[in-house]
Protein backbone atom coordinates (compact mmCIF):
# COMPACT_ATOMS: atom_id res chain seq x y z
CA UNK A 1 0.00 0.00 0.00
CA UNK A 2 1.55 3.28 -1.14
CA UNK A 3 -1.23 5.74 -0.24
CA UNK A 4 -0.24 8.11 2.59
CA UNK A 5 -2.52 7.71 5.60
CA UNK A 6 -2.97 9.13 9.08
CA UNK A 7 -1.92 6.84 11.92
CA UNK A 8 -2.48 7.41 15.62
CA UNK A 9 0.04 5.33 17.57
CA UNK A 10 -1.01 4.65 21.16
CA UNK A 11 1.96 3.89 23.39
CA UNK A 12 1.72 1.87 26.62
CA UNK A 13 2.18 3.53 30.00
CA UNK A 14 5.51 1.73 30.41
CA UNK A 15 7.18 -1.61 29.65
CA UNK A 16 9.10 -3.40 26.95
CA UNK A 17 6.74 -2.50 24.12
CA UNK A 18 7.23 1.24 24.74
CA UNK A 19 10.47 1.57 22.72
CA UNK A 20 8.96 -0.70 20.05
CA UNK A 21 6.12 1.78 19.71
CA UNK A 22 8.55 4.65 19.23
CA UNK A 23 10.41 2.72 16.53
CA UNK A 24 7.08 2.15 14.77
CA UNK A 25 6.40 5.89 14.82
CA UNK A 26 9.77 6.59 13.20
CA UNK A 27 9.19 3.91 10.59
CA UNK A 28 5.71 5.13 9.66
CA UNK A 29 7.02 8.66 9.22
CA UNK A 30 9.85 7.41 7.01
CA UNK A 31 7.24 5.63 4.91
CA UNK A 32 5.57 8.99 4.29
CA UNK A 33 2.56 8.72 6.60
CA UNK A 34 1.22 11.40 8.92
CA UNK A 35 1.66 10.13 12.46
CA UNK A 36 0.30 11.37 15.77
CA UNK A 37 1.41 9.78 19.05
CA UNK A 38 -0.65 9.35 22.20
CA UNK A 39 1.98 9.66 24.91
CA UNK A 40 0.51 7.35 27.55
CA UNK A 41 3.82 7.42 29.52
CA UNK A 42 2.95 11.02 30.45
CA UNK A 43 0.23 9.55 32.65
CA UNK A 44 2.40 6.88 34.29
CA UNK A 45 3.64 8.86 37.30
CA UNK A 46 0.08 9.84 38.23
CA UNK A 47 -1.04 6.24 37.83
CA UNK A 48 1.60 4.77 40.13
CA UNK A 49 1.06 7.55 42.68
CA UNK A 50 -2.35 6.03 43.40
CA UNK A 51 -0.53 3.32 45.36
CA UNK A 52 0.67 5.99 47.80
CA UNK A 53 -2.88 6.66 48.96
CA UNK A 54 -2.73 3.64 51.33
CA UNK A 55 -6.31 2.59 50.67
CA UNK A 56 -7.76 -0.91 50.58
CA UNK A 57 -6.87 -3.23 47.73
CA UNK A 58 -10.42 -3.12 46.42
CA UNK A 59 -10.52 0.66 46.51
CA UNK A 60 -7.13 0.93 44.83
CA UNK A 61 -8.26 -1.39 42.03
CA UNK A 62 -11.36 0.75 41.51
CA UNK A 63 -9.27 3.94 41.37
CA UNK A 64 -6.80 2.41 38.92
CA UNK A 65 -9.59 1.22 36.62
CA UNK A 66 -11.20 4.66 36.77
CA UNK A 67 -7.89 6.33 35.95
CA UNK A 68 -7.27 4.05 32.98
CA UNK A 69 -10.80 4.77 31.76
CA UNK A 70 -10.01 8.50 31.77
CA UNK A 71 -6.84 7.84 29.77
CA UNK A 72 -8.85 5.76 27.32
CA UNK A 73 -11.36 8.59 26.93
CA UNK A 74 -8.44 10.92 26.23
CA UNK A 75 -7.33 8.59 23.43
CA UNK A 76 -10.82 8.78 21.92
CA UNK A 77 -10.72 12.57 22.12
CA UNK A 78 -7.42 12.46 20.21
CA UNK A 79 -9.08 10.26 17.57
CA UNK A 80 -11.91 12.77 17.16
CA UNK A 81 -9.41 15.58 16.62
CA UNK A 82 -6.85 13.78 14.45
CA UNK A 83 -9.31 11.64 12.45
CA UNK A 84 -6.84 8.81 11.75
CA UNK A 85 -7.23 6.11 9.16
CA UNK A 86 -5.65 3.67 11.61
CA UNK A 87 -5.21 3.48 15.38
CA UNK A 88 -2.18 1.32 16.11
CA UNK A 89 -1.55 0.25 19.69
CA UNK A 90 1.26 -1.61 21.38
CA UNK A 91 0.84 -4.38 23.94
CA UNK A 92 -0.43 -3.04 27.28
CA UNK A 93 -1.78 0.16 25.69
CA UNK A 94 -4.50 1.76 27.90
CA UNK A 95 -7.33 1.47 25.40
CA UNK A 96 -10.52 0.05 26.90
CA UNK A 97 -12.86 -2.39 25.21
CA UNK A 98 -15.60 0.23 25.37
CA UNK A 99 -13.53 2.68 23.30
CA UNK A 100 -12.48 -0.08 20.89
CA UNK A 101 -16.14 -0.82 20.27
CA UNK A 102 -16.82 2.87 19.63
CA UNK A 103 -13.95 3.04 17.15
CA UNK A 104 -15.32 0.03 15.30
CA UNK A 105 -18.73 1.66 15.23
CA UNK A 106 -17.14 4.85 13.87
CA UNK A 107 -15.40 2.90 11.11
CA UNK A 108 -11.86 3.65 12.35
CA UNK A 109 -9.49 0.75 11.68
CA UNK A 110 -7.68 -0.55 14.79
CA UNK A 111 -4.66 -2.80 15.12
CA UNK A 112 -2.54 -4.05 17.99
CA UNK A 113 1.00 -5.35 17.73
CA UNK A 114 1.07 -7.90 20.54
CA UNK A 115 4.83 -8.17 21.13
CA UNK A 116 4.53 -10.53 24.10
CA UNK A 117 4.42 -14.26 24.79
CA UNK A 118 0.77 -15.23 24.48
CA UNK A 119 1.26 -18.16 26.86
CA UNK A 120 2.37 -15.90 29.73
CA UNK A 121 0.31 -12.77 29.04
CA UNK A 122 -3.20 -14.02 28.43
CA UNK A 123 -5.13 -10.73 28.49
CA UNK A 124 -5.17 -11.01 24.68
CA UNK A 125 -8.14 -13.38 24.98
CA UNK A 126 -10.42 -10.52 25.97
CA UNK A 127 -8.92 -7.77 23.83
CA UNK A 128 -7.95 -9.49 20.56
CA UNK A 129 -11.55 -9.84 19.25
CA UNK A 130 -12.11 -6.11 19.76
CA UNK A 131 -9.31 -5.15 17.36
CA UNK A 132 -9.81 -5.24 13.62
CA UNK A 133 -6.26 -6.53 13.07
CA UNK A 134 -3.80 -8.23 15.38
CA UNK A 135 -0.04 -8.53 14.87
CA UNK A 136 1.77 -11.32 16.73
CA UNK A 137 5.36 -12.52 17.19
CA UNK A 138 4.42 -16.22 17.39
CA UNK A 139 2.80 -18.61 14.95
CA UNK A 140 0.69 -21.75 15.46
CA UNK A 141 -1.02 -22.63 17.68
CA UNK A 142 -1.52 -18.90 18.44
CA UNK A 143 -3.32 -18.33 15.14
CA UNK A 144 -5.77 -21.12 15.96
CA UNK A 145 -6.38 -19.78 19.47
CA UNK A 146 -7.01 -16.28 18.11
CA UNK A 147 -9.50 -17.64 15.61
CA UNK A 148 -11.25 -19.51 18.42
CA UNK A 149 -11.93 -16.22 20.25
CA UNK A 150 -13.10 -14.46 17.09
CA UNK A 151 -9.95 -12.79 15.74
CA UNK A 152 -9.51 -13.89 12.13
CA UNK A 153 -7.30 -11.01 10.96
CA UNK A 154 -4.00 -11.92 12.61
CA UNK A 155 -0.62 -11.47 10.98
CA UNK A 156 2.78 -12.82 12.00
CA UNK A 157 5.03 -9.80 12.56
CA UNK A 158 8.38 -10.70 14.10
CA UNK A 159 10.24 -8.00 15.96
CA UNK A 160 12.86 -5.88 14.20
CA UNK A 161 15.45 -3.11 14.44
CA UNK A 162 15.56 0.57 13.57
CA UNK A 163 18.75 1.04 11.50
CA UNK A 164 18.76 4.80 12.14
CA UNK A 165 18.93 4.09 15.84
CA UNK A 166 20.48 0.61 16.13
CA UNK A 167 23.70 1.29 14.29
CA UNK A 168 27.46 0.85 14.69
CA UNK A 169 29.08 3.68 16.60
CA UNK A 170 32.56 4.77 17.56
CA UNK A 171 33.23 4.18 21.25
CA UNK A 172 35.84 6.33 22.98
CA UNK A 173 38.34 4.75 25.33
CA UNK A 174 36.59 6.42 28.26
CA UNK A 175 33.16 5.12 27.25
CA UNK A 176 34.60 1.68 26.56
CA UNK A 177 35.79 1.45 30.16
CA UNK A 178 32.31 2.36 31.38
CA UNK A 179 30.13 0.44 28.92
CA UNK A 180 32.43 -2.26 27.58
CA UNK A 181 33.45 -5.75 28.74
CA UNK A 182 34.65 -9.04 27.29
CA UNK A 183 31.21 -10.49 27.99
CA UNK A 184 27.99 -8.67 28.88
CA UNK A 185 24.28 -9.17 29.20
CA UNK A 186 21.60 -6.49 29.06
CA UNK A 187 18.15 -7.43 30.32
CA UNK A 188 16.04 -8.37 33.32
CA UNK A 189 17.07 -10.95 35.90
CA UNK A 190 14.76 -13.83 35.05
CA UNK A 191 15.33 -17.09 37.01
CA UNK A 192 16.96 -18.96 34.10
CA UNK A 193 19.41 -16.11 33.49
CA UNK A 194 20.38 -15.92 37.15
CA UNK A 195 21.15 -19.62 37.25
CA UNK A 196 23.04 -19.58 33.94
CA UNK A 197 25.15 -16.51 34.61
CA UNK A 198 26.40 -17.69 38.01
CA UNK A 199 28.68 -19.94 36.00
CA UNK A 200 30.32 -16.93 34.30
CA UNK A 201 31.60 -15.00 37.31
CA UNK A 202 35.20 -15.82 36.36
CA UNK A 203 35.01 -13.77 33.12
CA UNK A 204 35.30 -10.02 32.61
CA UNK A 205 31.51 -10.01 32.74
CA UNK A 206 29.06 -7.14 33.19
CA UNK A 207 25.31 -7.38 33.76
CA UNK A 208 23.01 -4.50 32.88
CA UNK A 209 19.33 -4.09 33.66
CA UNK A 210 16.75 -4.52 36.39
CA UNK A 211 15.56 -7.26 38.76
CA UNK A 212 18.98 -8.65 39.70
CA UNK A 213 18.80 -7.79 43.39
CA UNK A 214 19.12 -10.53 46.01
CA UNK A 215 21.64 -12.65 44.09
CA UNK A 216 24.86 -12.62 46.12
CA UNK A 217 26.96 -14.11 43.33
CA UNK A 218 25.75 -11.78 40.57
CA UNK A 219 25.14 -8.49 42.36
CA UNK A 220 28.83 -7.44 42.14
CA UNK A 221 28.55 -7.77 38.35
CA UNK A 222 25.41 -5.66 38.03
CA UNK A 223 26.17 -2.18 36.69
CA UNK A 224 24.59 1.20 37.48
CA UNK A 225 22.90 -0.26 40.59
CA UNK A 226 20.54 -2.24 38.38
CA UNK A 227 18.63 0.76 37.07
CA UNK A 228 16.55 0.74 33.90
CA UNK A 229 18.66 1.76 30.92
CA UNK A 230 17.68 4.03 28.06
CA UNK A 231 17.69 2.68 24.49
CA UNK A 232 20.62 5.01 23.76
CA UNK A 233 22.64 3.45 26.57
CA UNK A 234 21.82 -0.03 25.31
CA UNK A 235 23.28 0.83 21.91
CA UNK A 236 26.49 1.94 23.64
CA UNK A 237 26.69 -1.34 25.54
CA UNK A 238 26.11 -3.39 22.40
CA UNK A 239 28.86 -1.56 20.53
CA UNK A 240 31.38 -1.56 23.38
CA UNK A 241 31.06 -5.26 24.31
CA UNK A 242 33.11 -8.02 22.71
CA UNK A 243 30.52 -10.77 23.25
CA UNK A 244 26.91 -9.82 23.93
CA UNK A 245 25.02 -12.70 25.53
CA UNK A 246 21.41 -12.98 24.41
CA UNK A 247 19.66 -15.59 26.53
CA UNK A 248 15.88 -15.47 26.09
CA UNK A 249 13.94 -15.17 29.32
CA UNK A 250 12.17 -17.94 31.20
CA UNK A 251 10.30 -17.86 34.50
CA UNK A 252 11.70 -21.32 35.27
CA UNK A 253 15.23 -21.99 36.51
CA UNK A 254 14.85 -25.71 35.82
CA UNK A 255 15.30 -25.29 32.06
CA UNK A 256 17.95 -22.62 31.51
CA UNK A 257 17.51 -22.79 27.73
CA UNK A 258 13.78 -22.54 27.21
CA UNK A 259 13.73 -23.62 23.56
CA UNK A 260 10.86 -21.23 22.92
CA UNK A 261 9.56 -19.93 19.63
CA UNK A 262 9.62 -16.12 19.21
CA UNK A 263 12.84 -14.17 18.69
CA UNK A 264 13.35 -11.22 21.03
CA UNK A 265 14.03 -7.64 19.87
CA UNK A 266 17.61 -7.76 21.18
CA UNK A 267 18.53 -10.30 18.48
CA UNK A 268 17.68 -7.84 15.71
CA UNK A 269 19.03 -4.79 17.54
CA UNK A 270 22.42 -6.35 18.25
CA UNK A 271 22.79 -7.45 14.65
CA UNK A 272 21.83 -4.00 13.35
CA UNK A 273 24.39 -2.39 15.68
CA UNK A 274 27.15 -4.49 14.17
CA UNK A 275 27.65 -6.14 17.55
CA UNK A 276 28.62 -9.76 18.07
CA UNK A 277 26.11 -11.88 19.98
CA UNK A 278 25.70 -15.40 21.31
CA UNK A 279 22.00 -16.24 21.27
CA UNK A 280 20.10 -19.35 22.32
CA UNK A 281 18.34 -21.13 19.48
CA UNK A 282 14.61 -20.57 18.97
CA UNK A 283 12.18 -22.55 16.84
CA UNK A 284 11.28 -19.51 14.67
CA UNK A 285 14.88 -18.38 14.24
CA UNK A 286 15.65 -20.41 11.06
CA UNK A 287 12.89 -18.50 9.24
CA UNK A 288 14.57 -15.21 10.12
CA UNK A 289 18.32 -15.89 9.94
CA UNK A 290 20.61 -18.36 8.22
CA UNK A 291 22.84 -20.40 10.51
CA UNK A 292 25.94 -18.44 9.46
CA UNK A 293 24.33 -15.10 10.37
CA UNK A 294 24.02 -15.74 14.13
CA UNK A 295 26.28 -17.59 16.56
CA UNK A 296 23.94 -19.77 18.63
CA UNK A 297 24.00 -22.24 21.51
CA UNK A 298 21.61 -24.88 22.85
CA UNK A 299 23.06 -25.48 26.32
CA UNK A 300 24.99 -23.61 28.98
CA UNK A 301 28.07 -25.72 28.35
CA UNK A 302 27.86 -24.79 24.65
CA UNK A 303 27.55 -21.14 25.65
CA UNK A 304 30.70 -21.30 27.79
CA UNK A 305 32.65 -23.10 25.06
CA UNK A 306 31.50 -20.51 22.53
CA UNK A 307 32.57 -17.63 24.79
CA UNK A 308 36.06 -19.09 25.10
CA UNK A 309 36.25 -19.69 21.35
CA UNK A 310 35.03 -16.35 20.08
CA UNK A 311 36.99 -14.28 22.59
CA UNK A 312 40.15 -15.48 20.85
CA UNK A 313 38.83 -15.46 17.26
CA UNK A 314 38.00 -11.87 16.27
CA UNK A 315 37.90 -12.69 12.56
CA UNK A 316 35.06 -15.17 13.10
CA UNK A 317 33.18 -12.59 15.16
CA UNK A 318 33.61 -10.07 12.35
CA UNK A 319 32.19 -12.50 9.79
CA UNK A 320 29.05 -13.10 11.87
CA UNK A 321 28.70 -9.35 12.44
CA UNK A 322 28.85 -8.56 8.73
CA UNK A 323 26.39 -11.27 7.67
CA UNK A 324 23.94 -10.62 10.53
CA UNK A 325 23.81 -6.88 9.97
CA UNK A 326 23.32 -7.33 6.24
CA UNK A 327 20.37 -9.66 6.86
CA UNK A 328 18.66 -7.33 9.33
CA UNK A 329 18.98 -4.33 7.03
CA UNK A 330 17.51 -6.34 4.16
CA UNK A 331 14.63 -8.11 5.92
CA UNK A 332 14.11 -7.10 9.54
CA UNK A 333 13.53 -3.37 9.94
CA UNK A 334 10.52 -1.62 11.44
CA UNK A 335 9.89 0.02 8.07
CA UNK A 336 9.40 -3.45 6.60
CA UNK A 337 7.16 -4.55 9.47
CA UNK A 338 4.95 -1.46 9.24
CA UNK A 339 4.65 -1.82 5.47
CA UNK A 340 3.67 -5.47 5.90
CA UNK A 341 0.98 -4.50 8.42
CA UNK A 342 -0.46 -1.75 6.22
CA UNK A 343 -0.46 -4.01 3.16
CA UNK A 344 -2.26 -6.69 5.20
CA UNK A 345 -4.94 -4.22 6.31
CA UNK A 346 -5.41 -2.77 2.81
CA UNK A 347 -5.88 -6.26 1.35
CA UNK A 348 -8.60 -7.10 3.88
CA UNK A 349 -10.44 -3.78 4.24
CA UNK A 350 -12.50 -2.64 1.26
CA UNK A 351 -12.11 1.01 0.37
CA UNK A 352 -9.31 1.60 2.86
CA UNK A 353 -7.94 4.13 3.26
CA UNK A 354 -10.76 6.53 2.47
CA UNK A 355 -9.72 9.41 0.22
CA UNK A 356 -12.56 11.79 1.11
CA UNK A 357 -10.39 13.94 3.37
CA UNK A 358 -8.48 16.44 1.30
CA UNK A 359 -7.61 16.54 -2.35
CA UNK A 360 -4.57 14.94 -3.97
CA UNK A 361 -1.92 17.30 -5.39
CA UNK A 362 -3.82 20.27 -4.00
CA UNK A 363 -1.25 22.76 -5.38
CA UNK A 364 -1.12 21.51 -8.98
CA UNK A 365 -2.49 24.83 -10.31
CA UNK A 366 -0.14 27.01 -8.24
CA UNK A 367 2.45 29.19 -10.01
CA UNK A 368 5.69 27.32 -10.60
CA UNK A 369 7.68 29.33 -8.03
CA UNK A 370 5.10 28.63 -5.30
CA UNK A 371 4.77 25.01 -6.34
CA UNK A 372 8.54 24.63 -6.05
CA UNK A 373 8.47 26.05 -2.53
CA UNK A 374 5.69 23.69 -1.47
CA UNK A 375 7.55 20.70 -2.93
CA UNK A 376 10.64 21.78 -1.02
CA UNK A 377 8.62 22.03 2.19
CA UNK A 378 7.15 18.55 1.66
CA UNK A 379 10.67 17.20 1.21
CA UNK A 380 11.87 18.92 4.38
CA UNK A 381 9.00 17.38 6.35
CA UNK A 382 9.58 13.96 4.79
CA UNK A 383 6.13 13.91 3.18
CA UNK A 384 5.25 12.54 -0.28
CA UNK A 385 4.24 14.90 -3.06
CA UNK A 386 0.63 13.70 -3.01
CA UNK A 387 0.14 14.67 0.64
CA UNK A 388 -3.23 16.34 1.17
CA UNK A 389 -3.47 19.96 2.26
CA UNK A 390 -4.96 18.90 5.60
CA UNK A 391 -2.11 16.49 6.34
CA UNK A 392 0.46 19.13 5.43
CA UNK A 393 -1.19 21.55 7.85
CA UNK A 394 -1.28 18.91 10.57
CA UNK A 395 2.44 18.23 10.19
CA UNK A 396 3.26 21.93 10.21
CA UNK A 397 1.38 22.40 13.47
CA UNK A 398 3.53 19.69 15.09
CA UNK A 399 6.75 21.57 14.28
CA UNK A 400 8.55 23.88 16.66
CA UNK A 401 10.59 27.00 16.00
CA UNK A 402 10.14 30.01 13.77
CA UNK A 403 7.91 29.65 10.74
CA UNK A 404 9.22 30.24 7.24
CA UNK A 405 7.32 32.44 4.78
CA UNK A 406 5.79 29.44 2.98
CA UNK A 407 4.81 27.77 6.26
CA UNK A 408 3.15 30.97 7.46
CA UNK A 409 1.28 31.31 4.18
CA UNK A 410 -0.04 27.73 4.33
CA UNK A 411 -1.26 28.10 7.92
CA UNK A 412 -2.88 31.43 7.03
CA UNK A 413 -4.61 29.76 4.08
CA UNK A 414 -5.86 27.00 6.37
CA UNK A 415 -7.41 29.54 8.75
CA UNK A 416 -8.94 31.40 5.81
CA UNK A 417 -10.49 28.17 4.49
CA UNK A 418 -11.96 27.39 7.93
CA UNK A 419 -13.47 30.84 8.24
CA UNK A 420 -14.88 31.19 4.75
CA UNK A 421 -15.52 27.56 3.85
CA UNK A 422 -13.36 27.66 0.78
CA UNK A 423 -12.35 24.45 -0.91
Amino acid sequence: MDTPIRVLVVLPLYGGSLPVGRYCVRALKRLGHTVEVFEAPDFHSAFISLKDLHVSRERLSSLENGFLNVVSQAIYAKVETFQPDLVLTMAQAPLSMQILKRLRRDGVATAMWFVEDYRLFTYWKAFAPQYDYFGIIQEDPFFDELEAVGQENAIYLPLAADPEFHAPMEISSVDRRVWGADVAFMGAGYPNRRAAFRQLVGYNFKIWGTEWDGDIALEPLVQMQGRRLSPEECVKIFNATTINLNLHSSVSARHLISGGDFVNPRTFELAACGAFQLVDERSLMPDLFWSDELATFTSISEMQDAIDHYLTNPEERAAYIERGRKRVLADHTYDIRMQSLLDFIAARRDGWPSQDRGEVDFFQDYPEELRSKVLGLLGTLGLPQDTSFEDLVWNLRQQQGELSDIETAILFLDEWKKQYGSK
